[in-house]
């Protein structure tokens, strides 16, 4: 993979490791792997831990991470109280979730946007043991905007931090570098508009057929409205 310049995309947890540990447990295999391979470009997906934060920050400029709208969000409890906030790696403690912001507009280019949405049917979501996974990808963008607005509220992060450039940077620009794709023109590049005004994400979402039934994440939250600049 180093040799072809492929991305190696992982899901960084020890199997056989209590679920709140089993991230950081995989750290020094992290560690291991970039030291064999340091051409070799690495993804850990959906970080969730302080642990995981640092260690992609301990690394060179070919490891990187994603962080989903939904960890931006979400303790253990939340996991605990709503199947619609289930997922995995499961989400962990407060001071997880604030690292998980904080690296989200630290402005390094080594955190951006990963949704990991998985729109499973409600009766998967709420029978016993059931499917991992949250539904974001219609909101995602403004989940992750007023996850960083709640943040400033609550003073895990500076308002200063939030600059239109760390936010391009998080959700659009980071991940394209890190994959090299082609950037676009500036004149050519789509451009969304978000406003204060309320937007509500709904209780659940039905198919036309009404067979198949989807609860989103933060259903009946208000969230930042978007819409698409032509």
């Amino acid at each position: 993979m180093q040799e072809h310049n492929l991305v190696l995309n992982l899901h960084g947890e020890t199997p056989g490791t209590a679920v709140l540990e089993a991230e950081a447990a995989f750290v020094p295999t992290l560690h291991k792997l970039h030291a064999t391979f340091p051409k070799l470009r690495i993804v850990l997906e959906h970080v969730s831990t302080r642990e995981g934060i640092e260690a992609v920050r301990k690394c060179g400029s070919t490891v990187a991470a994603t962080i989903t709208a939904h960890h931006l969000w979400s303790t253990t409890e939340n996991a605990e109280q709503d199947a619609h906030s289930f997922c995995k790696p499961i989400a962990k403690t407060l001071e997880d979730r604030i690292a998980l912001l904080r690296a989200a507009v630290d402005g390094s280019g080594k955190f951006f946007f990963g949704s990991d949405s998985a729109p499973h049917p409600v009766q998967s979501k709420e029978r016993a043991g059931g499917a991992a996974g949250c539904f974001t990808s219609p909101w995602a963008t403004q989940l992750v905007i007023d996850a960083l607005r709640d943040a400033v509220d609550h003073g895990w992060i500076s308002n200063h931090k939030i600059t239109q450039e760390a936010l391009e940077g998080f959700l659009s620009t980071y991940g394209r570098k890190f994959y090299e794709l082609f950037d676009p023109n500036e004149s050519d590049k789509p451009r969304i508009r978000l406003e204060r005004s309320k937007e509500t994400i709904p209780k659940s979402i039905v198919s036309t057929d009404r067979t198949i039934e989807v609860v989103p994440f933060r259903r009946e939250k208000d969230v930042v409205s978007l819409s698409w600049i032509d």
